[in-house]
């Protein structure tokens, strides 16, 4: 028997999700038919292209106000030094972003927050307290992206279990940065994980997640499981199944990326303990990963944005603008759903 290495960060199994009929018997003529057969789905305008844009501005007026010189409408200010560090995948965990206003603005939005509640039959729902991201087309002074295929789902943990999404800002079109999926490969994904057991696998923070070697993808490719970039418009929605092999690509257009990580799941996914950790995680403006039950907070020591080899000063890991939240809102924070004794 193969014995893996155990990631530094082992949590929890939570419960299989009972929410679709994968034998295809139920036909909803919605976006979870989508999910269903090809393990995603693009919900269409959540929110307005008006919305879309007036938090597109947001974001821009983010990455200005922190002084560095960038302009939205000057392309030489699209630099390292003009800009907070952004990760080589577009990935922002720091600085705040989690929890800055137009972030929760986006999760908060009745539109993404019905998706959710059509998708799990419930508007008891938590949100993750996720990352951002920023992609700049044709930059020059950061590692070309390369394609990383992975899930973010153990490997010995087969069932339905997450979903994945993100609030699409921008126009997402062939030539933009985006959502790389294998469709269809959460069809095949304990069928995988039981043939390739015996292979080594790859460092990994967290259980919840697998990276995948030419090994295990020529033998997808091999039974036709092909990929497609997911393309999606202003306002849009891209939900996905965590079993699906899935990467992002770097823009190759003239459009930015400007993405919302948004996550939600039924509040009776989590224990009591989640919860309050997401209470101190809220009110320390932490961030976590996709998973809303919250028990995989940013290792900050990982994620910390360093300049020159030093970390940089300019994150304070608090917002600039703190959020405002509706009630509806505020459930998604988990708080209004502790019990006494858990706070």
């Amino acid at each position: 028997m193969t014995v893996h290495a155990t990631p530094p960060n082992v949590v929890r199994e939570t419960p299989d999700l009972d929410c679709l009929d994968f034998s295809g018997a139920t036909v909803y003529n919605d976006f979870r038919d989508d999910l269903v057969r090809d393990g995603y789905a693009v919900v269409k305008g959540v929110l307005s292209p008006e919305r879309a844009q007036y938090y597109v501005g947001e974001f821009h007026q983010w990455l200005e106000d922190f002084g560095l010189g960038y302009k939205r409408d000057d392309p030489s200010t699209i630099r390292e030094e003009c800009l907070p560090v952004i990760h080589q995948k577009g990935l922002i965990q720091a600085y705040g972003a989690p929890h800055e206003s137009f972030t929760w603005g986006v999760r908060s939005e009745p539109g993404v927050i019905d998706a959710f509640a059509t998708l799990f039959g419930t508007d008891d729902l938590i949100c993750s307290f996720d990352a951002v991201n920023v992609s700049f087309p044709n930059r020059r002074d950061l590692p070309e992206l390369k394609p990383w295929a992975h899930q973010d789902q153990d490997p010995e943990r087969p069932g339905f279990r997450c979903v994945q999404g993100l609030v699409n800002l921008n126009p997402c079109g062939d030539n933009d940065g985006g959502l790389v999926v294998l469709k269809g490969g959460h069809n095949i994904s304990k069928e995988y994980h039981e043939t390739f057991y015996d292979e080594e696998r790859e460092f990994r923070w967290t259980n919840e997640m697998y990276l995948f070697k030419e090994t295990g993808l020529e033998w997808l490719k091999d039974r036709g499981y092909e990929w497609v970039k997911v393309n999606a418009g202003p306002g849009d929605l891209i939900l996905w199944d965590s079993r699906v092999p899935h990467y992002n690509a770097a823009p190759k257009g003239d459009t930015v990326r400007f993405v919302v990580y948004t996550c939600m799941a039924p509040v009776d996914t989590a224990t009591q303990e989640e919860l309050a950790q997401k209470k101190r995680l809220f009110e320390n403006t932490k961030g976590h990963s996709h998973w809303p039950q919250g028990f995989q907070p940013f290792v900050e020591a990982f994620v910390a944005p360093r300049r020159n080899g030093e970390l940089d000063p300019l994150n304070t890991w608090t917002p600039r603008q703190k959020p405002v939240l509706s009630e509806r809102a505020f459930r998604l924070t988990g708080i209004p759903y502790l019990k006494s004794a858990a706070v």
